[in-house]
């Protein structure tokens, strides 16, 4: 081809890979998210942001389940009152993490990511304190210790996670919050609810990440 339709040609490759893009980025847009459409100027970036919204779902949704299994071997772990069906826990305030609010389904959906992510990180170093509180009273419950450990490392985990997918939208990571005070010397009953109020507080968070992952989901992806 003479030089000048080989240019004429190359523009119109490039025009339709910009279409493309464009195409699979508009529902993202008409969400109201803020993509940075530098960053997707190919035709194989939205495909592998799609694939990384995915694989961040998919976490969180392993790990409801895990935090569910938590709480239950917590639980039989501490006695009674703990595993009667008639006891209803005190509600014990945790300064600088509270359960996720209900007005919070008012908000975009990046902004309760960024909820999601500052609690999950504040979760991480008091799901260690907890441990560290439950291998004194209960030594040998070898199991719940190990996914107390592993708890807090997949909070941690899930917290960068959805930070990136943050990052890849163009949504900066939310301030981190206050960082959790727990009372000094707390004797053996208050220890055991603290404890049931923190694995309480990691079971919210990862549901809540998770449906809001959903949420991002079909509000860019579908």
């Amino acid at each position: 081809l003479p030089p000048c339709a080989c240019r004429v040609f190359c523009l119109c490759v490039h025009v339709r890979i910009v279409w493309i893009c464009w195409q699979g980025l508009t529902p993202l847009l008409r969400a109201g998210l803020k993509v940075d459409l530098q960053s997707h100027s190919s035709a194989s970036s939205f495909p592998h942001l799609e694939a990384k919204i995915r694989q961040t779902h998919s976490l969180a949704r392993l790990l409801t389940s895990y935090a569910e299994q938590l709480l239950q071997e917590y639980v039989q772990h501490q006695g009674d009152p703990f595993g009667l069906p008639s006891f209803s826990p005190p509600g014990l305030p945790v300064p600088g993490l509270n359960s996720p609010a209900p007005t919070r389904s008012g908000l975009p959906t990046l902004e309760r990511l960024q909820l999601d992510a500052a609690a999950l990180n504040s979760l991480s170093p008091l799901l260690d304190t907890i441990c560290h509180l439950q291998a004194d009273l209960n030594p040998f419950a070898c199991r719940l210790l190990r996914r107390l450990e592993d708890a807090s490392h997949q909070s941690r985990a899930l917290g960068s996670a959805v930070e990136v997918v943050l990052g890849v939208l163009g949504a900066a990571p939310g301030p981190p919050g206050p960082h959790p005070i727990l009372p000094e010397s707390p004797g053996v009953f208050l220890v055991k609810l603290l404890g049931y109020r923190v694995c309480g507080l990691y079971h919210e968070w990862v549901c809540c990440t998770e449906g809001d992952l959903d949420q991002l989901m079909q509000e860019g992806l579908g």
